[in-house]
């Protein structure tokens, strides 16, 4: 039963999480509006408490349930994802960053003004990190049928 709810628990964060990222990439796509900006705001802050979800409650699932850490840390496709949620992390650091500073501008009701530049650069790193979502999920996949384990 344990395994049963933190797969669930799992799969449901990263659902989430690539729900919040598609949704803030919608979002600022077009013209931004107080209701849009301050949704984007929360969004990235759901997307943060998922991701942290998510990666406490893989590694319960790594280290006391499944196959145990020893198959997974031989498993070439499970060190891809490791690695590209690492990498999705670490790109989720300038988006937030830009979001965050909407907050003085939002609590005095004003829509935040952002550069065409800056709104490239956001929207080209939720596509990366949507990308590297995909590939996660692949990962995924192959771990599932055995594929890539190295031990």
């Amino acid at each position: 039963m344990t395994s049963a709810l933190l797969a669930f628990l799992h799969h449901l964060a990263a659902f989430v999480i690539f729900a919040a990222l598609t949704v803030e990439l919608v979002l600022i796509k077009g013209e931004l509006t107080l209701t849009a900006a301050r949704s984007v705001l929360r969004l990235d802050a759901v997307y943060g408490m998922f991701a942290g979800s998510l990666v406490v409650v893989g590694f319960l699932r790594v280290f006391y349930t499944e196959k145990g850490a020893a198959y997974y840390f031989h498993s070439v496709p499970f060190l891809l994802k490791l690695g590209s949620f690492i990498a999705v992390g670490l790109l989720s650091i300038y988006p937030t960053m830009q979001f965050l500073s909407w907050r003085k501008a939002l609590r005095e009701q004003q829509v935040p003004v952002i550069p065409d530049d800056k709104r490239r650069t956001i929207r080209l790193v939720l596509h990366i990190e949507l990308t590297l979502l995909a590939v996660i999920i692949l990962c995924a996949a192959l771990m599932a049928r055995g594929i890539g384990f190295a031990g």
